[in-house]
């Protein structure tokens, strides 16, 4: 059985944004300016607790490694080119096959994890599967720490490897737990995770071209 623990409430708090009403005007957590509904975010890194942030409140900590807050980027790209074979997916040990990774500074480890009926659950992931990937795949290590993942889509017959912000696999995981019916999530939630797909890919700029 695949080892896996359920994350712990306080770390994907940020996943409310995703399930409950939007309001009619959001403003920026760290100055109070008022923001369209299109903007930027930044993530707490002790928490991953994502707050809505203004272009000036974002610039601010850009490449700030330190900071409390790090600035989420824009970029999205599709890995037309990653190379995993079925034995190294079959490795990392996950129990559906979607999921994201990314580098945790405070853990100081890659994390997995998976989005389910209940919400983001982490599934333990031995740092020698991922330096396998990563030996093939050299543009996982030029990801962002904390704010940048690799988003994987393997569900039925899909083959979808992503560069994306933090951000957008959180909206994922919302997106599951919104739309899940009964024991299989019923066609509704497939229908709305391939949408969510498509709706990266043409938003996605070329590999090797930067987008912050």
């Amino acid at each position: 059985m695949p080892a896996a623990q359920p994350s712990t409430p306080p770390a994907f708090s940020s996943l409310r944004r995703f399930v409950r009403p939007r309001r009619n005007i959001e403003s920026c957590e760290l100055c109070g300016a008022s923001l369209p509904p299109e903007h930027q975010h930044v993530l707490e890194l002790n928490s991953r607790r994502l707050a809505c942030s203004c272009d000036a409140c974002a610039i601010l900590f850009s490449g700030q490694q330190s900071a409390r807050y790090r600035r989420v980027p824009r970029r999205i790209q599709i890995l037309s080119d990653f190379q995993i074979t079925d034995v190294q997916w079959e490795n990392l040990r996950l129990p559906i096959n979607l999921a994201f990774f990314f580098f945790s500074t405070p853990a100081n480890r890659v994390v997995a994890m998976f989005p389910s009926p209940a919400g983001a659950t982490e599934s333990l992931l031995t740092l020698e599967s991922w330096e396998e990937l990563a030996r093939g795949n050299p543009i996982l290590r030029e990801l962002e720490p904390d704010v940048e993942a690799l988003l994987v889509n393997r569900v039925a017959q899909s083959q979808e490897y992503c560069r994306v912000p933090i951000d957008e696999c959180f909206k994922l995981v919302g997106l599951i737990r919104t739309h899940w019916r009964g024991l299989s999530g019923g066609s509704e939630v497939w229908g709305q995770i391939a949408l969510f797909f498509d709706d990266l890919k043409k938003r996605s700029t070329p590999t090797g071209v930067m987008h912050a």
